[in-house]
Formats: C-alpha cells, sequence, structure tokens
C-alpha cells in the first residue's frame, strides 16, 4: 500500500517537473522571438529614418540646382537684352549721325547730279513699266495659243453598219457568248468580214494588240484627250505602230476574233474614251 502511494506521488512530482521545465523552455523561447522583433523593429526605423534623410537632402540639392539654374538663365537673358539695347541705342546714334553727314553731303553737291538722278530714275522706271507691261501680255498670248492649239473633233463611223449592240455601262446586256448579263463599253457595229475599218478622226497608232478578249486591236491616240479603239478586226495590215493617220484611213478589215463575243454575227467593236474613260461613241458620231 505504502509503496503504491510513494509510486504515485513520484509520478506527480514526475509530471510537475516536466510541466515546470517545458514551461521555462517556451516562456524562454518566447523572450527571445520577442527579443528578436524589437532589434528588428528598431533597425527597420533606422533605415526609414535614413532614407529619409536622403530624400530630403537629394531634394535640397536638386532646388538649390534649378534655382541657381533658373538665376543663371535669367541673369543671362537680362544681360542678353541690355546689351542688345545698347547696341540698338548705339546703332542708331550711329546711322543718325551717318544720315546727317550725308544729308550734308548730298546738299553741297552740284545740281548736275541731282539732275543725272532724276533722268536715270525716270529712265529706269519707263522701262519697269514697260516690262510690266509685257509680261502681262504674255499669258494672254499663251492662252490665246493654247486655244488656238484646241482642235474640235467629229467622229465618224469606221464602218457602214447597224448598231447591233450599245454602250452599256449601267445597264446590263445579255451576251450570248457568255450566256449571261454583263456591261459593254463601246458599240457593236454589223460588218460583213474582211469589210474595211477607217480611222474615226485623225491621230496617230498607239498600240496594235491581240487583246485576249475582244481579239485583234487598234488604238488610236487623237488631241484633247481622245482615244478611239476597233476590236474584233480580221487584220491589221495597213497601219504600223506609231504612225500618223488622217480620218478615213484604212486600218484593217473585220473578222470574228473576239473571244467574249465569238458567237455573234461579224462585226466591228468600237470604242471612245476620253481622259482614259469609256464614254458613249454614239454620242460623238456624226
Amino acid at each position: 500500500m505504502r509503496r503504491d502511494m510513494r509510486k504515485n506521488e513520484s509520478r506527480v512530482n514526475d509530471f510537475n517537473d516536466k510541466i515546470i521545465k517545458y514551461s521555462g523552455i517556451g516562456i524562454a523561447v518566447l523572450a527571445i522571438i520577442v527579443f528578436a522583433l524589437l532589434i528588428y523593429s528598431k533597425k527597420l526605423n533606422d533605415e526609414v529614418r535614413g532614407d529619409e534623410l536622403s530624400g530630403q537632402q537629394l531634394s535640397s540639392i536638386l532646388n538649390s540646382t534649378n534655382s541657381s539654374e533658373n538665376t543663371e538663365s535669367a541673369s543671362t537673358e537680362i544681360g542678353k537684352s541690355i546689351n542688345d539695347v545698347s547696341n540698338e541705342i548705339e546703332g542708331t546714334k550711329n546711322n543718325t549721325v551717318t544720315k546727317k553727314s550725308t544729308d550734308t553731303t548730298n546738299s553741297v553737291n552740284t545740281t548736275q547730279k541731282q539732275n543725272s538722278a532724276t533722268t536715270t530714275s525716270t529712265s529706269e522706271n519707263v522701262l519697269t513699266t514697260n516690262n510690266i507691261t509685257s509680261t502681262n501680255s504674255n499669258p494672254t498670248e499663251k492662252e490665246n495659243k493654247e486655244q488656238s492649239e484646241i482642235v474640235e473633233l467629229n467622229f465618224v463611223k469606221p464602218v457602214e453598219g447597224d448598231i447591233v449592240r450599245d454602250f452599256a455601262i449601267e445597264n446590263l446586256i445579255y451576251s450570248d457568248t457568255l450566256q449571261e448579263w454583263t456591261t459593254h463599253t463601246g458599240i457593236d457595229i454589223k460588218a460583213d468580214k474582211t469589210t474595211v475599218v477607217k480611222s474615226a478622226e485623225a491621230g496617230t497608232v498607239k498600240t496594235i494588240k491581240n487583246d485576249p478578249r475582244y481579239g485583234l486591236t487598234v488604238i488610236i491616240e487623237h488631241s484633247n484627250g481622245f482615244q478611239s479603239v476597233y476590236s474584233n478586226l480580221l487584220t491589221s495590215e495597213f497601219v504600223v505602230e506609231g504612225e500618223k493617220v488622217e480620218k478615213g484611213q484604212s486600218l484593217g478589215t473585220v473578222g470574228n476574233t473576239a473571244a467574249f463575243e465569238i458567237s455573234d454575227e461579224p462585226h466591228l467593236h468600237f470604242e471612245i474614251l476620253k481622259d482614259s474613260v469609256q464614254v458613249d461613241p454614239s454620242i460623238y458620231l456624226k
């Protein structure tokens, strides 16, 4: 019985010793943590204060630098203005003195010089007036020359025949060859194969080519920005590129070479362009 009691008492004592021991360790650890936090906080405050001081010092340095620069700039500008004013005043005085002396010298000069100067001035004015008159008359002469060079064009039908297909840019025309509705940039004049095609107006042969759509084609360049186009030709044996042609001069013969109009009867596909834009040839044909 006593042994059991002693065992229990020793266990209780051991337990109390452990509690005291662990409590002491915990308190020591906590004290170390608190102490470390205090040291870190103090160090942080010192760094912040140091940064603030550095910022204030930098700000004061910048302010002093800016103020000195502004002062120097203002001083330079003021000094420069004063010097300029002084120079202007001195220059004005010198000019005044020079002018007075010149006037005095001129008044002493002979009457012959004055008369000579007057005569020279009068002759210069006459020459200037004549130049102005001739200069003003030149544009008028140039305009009259340009107007005289403008030639009125009177296009004639390149072949005799009925117009079987009209000009159509805004409206569509049905194509038997393409089996669809499409535009038509010229007029088609019905004519038998090998009919001679003539120039609608005087001009220069600009191009002779095989157009993939309208076959063998001759393009003539006229004055005033006009061009005439002759397509679906069989031949172009009567002219060469660069040749000057007269109104009614033979160009070639009617054929059936236009791929876009191969299902139609033989005809001449004829176009007129004004400043590179297709226009209705019927308006210009006389």
